[in-house]
Parts: C-alpha cells; structure tokens; sequence
C-alpha cells in the first residue's frame, strides 16, 4: 500500500500519495516546549525584561508610544500581547489616544477592514487605540536619519515610529531566507522603512551574497544593515515569539531590541535547523500554510528553505495555495521578466542596478534556485498566472502526485526528503 504525507496547505493540510517504493526522510522539528499559560508566560515577560528596564519604569514619564506589528504574512499570536503592551503603557502614564499600532508593511499591501481585524485578534485593540498600516512610498510619512555607515544604505523610518518616546516591534522569530531570521530589527527595515531603503539593501548584491540566508547572521549584510538602522534611530524595545507547528506558543521574551532578539534566536535555532547527512535527490516541501501561502511570492521561501539538502540537478516538488495569485504587480512584472529572459537573462538585467525592482529580490532568490533544481509547483494559481512562476506547474494533485512518483523511480535510490511545514524547518547537511 502506497504511503502518503500531509503537508501544511492553506488553512489546512495537503495529504500527498507517495509510490510503494518511496524511501521517505520526514524532516521536522524536534518537539517543542509549549507554554501552558500563554497570557501569564506574556505578562513574565514584560516584567522580566532582556537587557532593560521593565515596560512600566521605561514608560513613565513618556508622552507617546508606538507598537509596531507584522504584517498578514505572518501567523503571529498578537492577540496575546498586544493589549497587555497598552496596558502597561497606559498604567505608566501615557493616555491611550497617544499610542499607535501601525502594521510594519514594508513594500506589501496594506492590511485593512476584517483582514486588520484578523491581524490584530483583538476588537479591545482595535476600539482602544489607532490601528494604521505603513506605507513606504509616502516621503512625508518618514523621517530621513542619514546613511549606515558601513555600507551607505539610506535611513528613512516611518515618522509615527521614530519620533515616538516608546518604541516596540513585535514579531515572530523564524527562520528567514535573506536575514536569517525574521521578527526584531527586521520589523523596523523593512516593516516600517521607506521604499528606497528596501530597495538598496534587497539589490542584487545583498541577494547574491552567501551569508544572506537561513538561520545565518554572522556576516549576513542584511542583518548588519539592520542593526545599523536600530541604532541610528536610537534603540528599541521588542517582544519577540516562536510557535510550535501547530501555532501554538512555545517562548515569549520582551527586552532591548538586539538582545531580545537574539535570545529568542538562540532558543529557536535549536528546533528550525535539522541536520541530514547526505543531500536527496528528490525533496518534497510547503510553503508552511496559510497565510504564509497565500502567493507565490512567499512560496519562493518555501523552495529556498528546500533547495539547501536537494542535490544539484534534483527535483524540488512544493504545494501551495497561492489563494491571492502570484503577489503584487511589481513581482509580476519582475515574473514577467524572467520567464521571457530566463534565470540567467534575468540576472545579468538586474546585476548592475544600485535600487532594486521592487519584488525582483524574490525572482532573484528563486532564479538561484531554479539554476539547482527542477521545480514543480501545486497550487490553485490561474493557468495564466502558472505561466509566469518560472516552474513547472502540475494543474491538479493527481498530476503532482505522478510527477513526483516518476521522480522517486528515476532517482538512484528513491529516497525523498519530506518539509511538512516548509519555510519553517531548515534542513542542512551535516
């Protein structure tokens, strides 16, 4: 009888059929520590800060607070914290019509109506205080705060959040495949940096630079550049969070933005790298569900996080939803281009240009990836916009599910590595 998987697809899960003769390398984390009492784990954190004064004792005296928040891309828990946040913040003096969330966009939409709703997860938040989303192409909305001084990147952060006296990001701590992880410096830039800012540090050089990848910060430009903005703009606070794969939350810390982070770092680093000993020809992954799933253009994480342990001139196999098509027009645009130049005409086009296409970081990424491995995309994308992925599409399951087969049977020992939850678990040869 034939195995099958799941793999994490939408709000659900995907269950794949795998051939008799499938030898199967299931890669997940190790299990978790889960916090059993999610609000009392939040309210130990905020009293029990990393590297500064609890909340309370930083707030007092101050006029003006800002929250900043991941955008819908990211499952993280804010309905847990959120409102604590204000409330501290309340306690210690600052009146409620002075405290704003604004939602750490970058260069992706903005979140409004019931998907603002859903990202807050808290109509109390959302009666109480402003809720406000970032836009990066507004000049006026930032403040200019010179340049990095290593690499001259420019430091334009939103006005709301610069220029008020308490400054919080929260975010999850995952791994990411151009920063090394996601959530603290990064929530500022790019969440909450102007667009030229993003576009020159997401150019092809940072890109193309081996150290800008999974669960790597040592030398990794991104992140360098990152701290670099932090400081300039003074410092921050932060709460940071790691769910299991069930979404449940398994650490909290609350503290100074750098060191806070990196604690969190530490903790997670131990369950989001897991070795193999040798590279598969075969690799079946996720792009981790929603909402991470939800285009393609967060789908290339999913086939970054993979493309580490498949062997070159393998095949990488992904299911995603991609319920909202490829993403913004801008990453189109940038499809587009690659798949009427191909992966390498499409790198020679970008090489030179010191403000990056907006989105063409992603075709980038994943035109490294398709120069590794064949790519074979399930999803629920338009046959238009399948065109223009760069992979090969497999219009329904039954079709992903031969492929796949036929690419187990053509491999020397049909072993196949199998990512339930993607982008989520990065797995490395040891």
């Amino acid at each position: 009888m034939s195995e099958s998987v799941d793999l994490l697809f939408g709000k659900g899960q995907l269950k794949v059929q795998l051939p008799d003769e499938a030898q199967v390398t299931l890669i997940e984390k190790p299990p978790m520590p889960i916090c059993s009492n999610p609000d009392a784990a939040v309210r130990t954190a905020l009293n029990a800060p990393i590297g500064c004064e609890p909340l309370h004792e930083l707030a007092s005296g101050a006029a003006t607070a800002c929250i900043a928040i991941c955008d819908i891309t990211r499952p993280v828990p804010n309905h847990l914290f959120l409102r604590p946040i204000i409330e501290a913040l309340v306690n210690a003096g600052i009146a409620l019509e002075s405290i704003t969330v604004v939602v750490a966009t970058g260069l992706h939409r903005p979140n409004e109506g019931s998907e603002l709703a859903e990202l807050i997860g808290d109509p109390w938040v959302l009666s109480h205080v402003k809720c406000e989303n970032h836009f990066a192409n507004n000049d006026e909305d930032h403040v200019d705060l010179g340049v990095t001084p290593t690499r001259a990147t420019p430091i334009r952060i939103d006005r709301r959040f610069a220029e008020a006296d308490i400054r919080i990001v929260t975010g999850l701590v995952e791994p990411h495949f151009m920063a090394g992880y996601s959530g603290g410096r990064k929530v500022i830039a790019p969440g909450l940096a102007h667009a030229d800012v993003i576009r020159t540090f997401h150019n092809h050089d940072f890109m193309a630079n081996p150290d800008a990848t999974n669960c790597n910060l040592d030398k990794n430009p991104l992140h360098e550049e990152q701290l670099e903005i932090v400081r300039a703009l003074g410092g921050a606070l932060a709460i940071n969070t790691v769910i299991d794969d069930q979404r449940q939350l398994s650490m909290v810390n609350f503290g100074e933005i750098v060191a806070s982070h990196q604690a969190a770092v530490d903790f997670v680093q131990e369950f989001c790298r897991v070795a193999v000993p040798e590279s598969f020809s075969v690799v079946l992954t996720s792009s981790a569900g929603y909402p991470l799933d939800k285009t393609f253009y967060q789908t290339v994480k999913g086939i970054c996080g993979g493309i580490g342990i498949c062997s070159h001139g393998g095949d990488l196999f992904i299911a995603s939803e991609c319920s909202e098509g490829l993403g913004s027009e801008h990453y189109v645009a940038a499809q587009r281009a690659l798949f009427e130049r191909g992966p390498s005409g499409f790198l020679e086009s970008i090489a030179n240009k010191p403000l990056a296409d907006i989105d063409a970081w992603q075709t980038q990424k994943q035109s490294t990836a398709l120069a590794q491995a064949t790519i074979s995309l399930f999803s629920k994308l338009t046959e238009a916009a399948a065109e223009l992925t760069g992979v090969t599409c497999c219009r329904t399951l039954r079709d992903f599910e031969i492929e796949l087969a036929a690419a187990i049977r053509a491999s020397s020992d049909q072993r196949v590595a199998v990512i339930p939850e993607g982008p989520y678990v990065i797995p490395f040869v040891e």
